[in-house]
Parts: C-alpha cells; sequence; structure tokens
C-alpha cells in the first residue's frame, strides 16, 4: 500500500506538472513560490482524482440494477497506477492531448476487470462505469480549474486611467 500511495502521488506530480510547466513558460514573471503553490495544489488534486476514480466507478457500477456487489470497491495496484507516471511528458498541449487520452484509456481498460469483478456487471458496464467515472471527473476538475484560472486573471488585472 505504501508503493501504491507513493505512485499515486507520483502521477499527481506529473499530471500537475504536465498542466503547469506550459503556463509558467509562458509566463515568465511567475515568482518559485507561486509555481510550488500550484504545483502542491495540483498534486493534491490531481492524486485525489486518481484515488477517486475507481471508487466512483465501482459506486456507479453499484446503481446498476443488476450489479450483485460481492466486495469492496477496488483499488489501485502498482502496475495499474505506474502508467500514469508519464502524464507530464504527454500531457504538454504540444506533444498531444490524444496521447495522453490514449494512456488514459488504457489506465482505465485496466480498471475495468477489478470493477466488474467488485460489482457483478458484466465486462461492458463495467467499462462504461469507467468511462463515466473518467469523463465526469475530467470535466469537473476542468471546470474549477478554469473557474479558478477566470477568478486569478481577472484578480491580476490593473486598471489603467
Amino acid at each position: 500500500m505504501p508503493s501504491v500511495a507513493a505512485l499515486v502521488l507520483l502521477a499527481g506530480l506529473s499530471e500537475a506538472a504536465g498542466r503547469i510547466l506550459p503556463l509558467v513558460a509562458r509566463r515568465r514573471r511567475v515568482s518559485p513560490p507561486v509555481v510550488a503553490g500550484l504545483l502542491l495544489t495540483g498534486t493534491a488534486v490531481e492524486s485525489a482524482v486518481i484515488v477517486m476514480w475507481p471508487l466512483i466507478a465501482f459506486t456507479l457500477a453499484e446503481l446498476l440494477p443488476y450489479a450483485t456487489t460481492s466486495g469492496a470497491a477496488p483499488g489501485w495496484t502498482a502496475g495499474q497506477v505506474a502508467p500514469m507516471l508519464l502524464g507530464a511528458v504527454i500531457a504538454f498541449p504540444l506533444l498531444g492531448p490524444a496521447l495522453h487520452l490514449m494512456l488514459l484509456t488504457g489506465v482505465g481498460a485496466g480498471l475495468v476487470g477489478p470493477v466488474a469483478a467488485a460489482s457483478g456487471v458484466g465486462s461492458w458496464s463495467a467499462a462504461a462505469c469507467v468511462a463515466a467515472a473518467g469523463v465526469g471527473l475530467a470535466a469537473a476538475v476542468e471546470a474549477v480549474r478554469r473557474l479558478v484560472g477566470s477568478i486569478g486573471a481577472t484578480g491580476t488585472r490593473r486598471r489603467t486611467a
């Protein structure tokens, strides 16, 4: 379990770095403490999203009328989380959001089996639950990211006379 927790934190840091480094490259006047704060906050948020993905997928599968829950919600294994460490490399906008999507699709495909086994639903239903959970979490994080960005942008504008 400690190795999985460390990998989740590193994957969260990787995802956060992939989002923040292009921002820092565009705005050269961002101070190191601000960058560090953004990285820490981003790591916490991305790590929480990674942890919640199988739990939300399992919860969605449990809501299906033909689900026969046979155990606890599945969690991550080190082998499932390790590919997410590539997130910083392929999350860069110029290197390919499509590659990032393919990585997350592969990781999500690895969740289908454990979700299906734990909830008692079929593979296709479990895949739909994993996809819905992933898309829902991504949409929620993107909405919060845009909201915080717009608040930060309006707070830093100066009035000209």
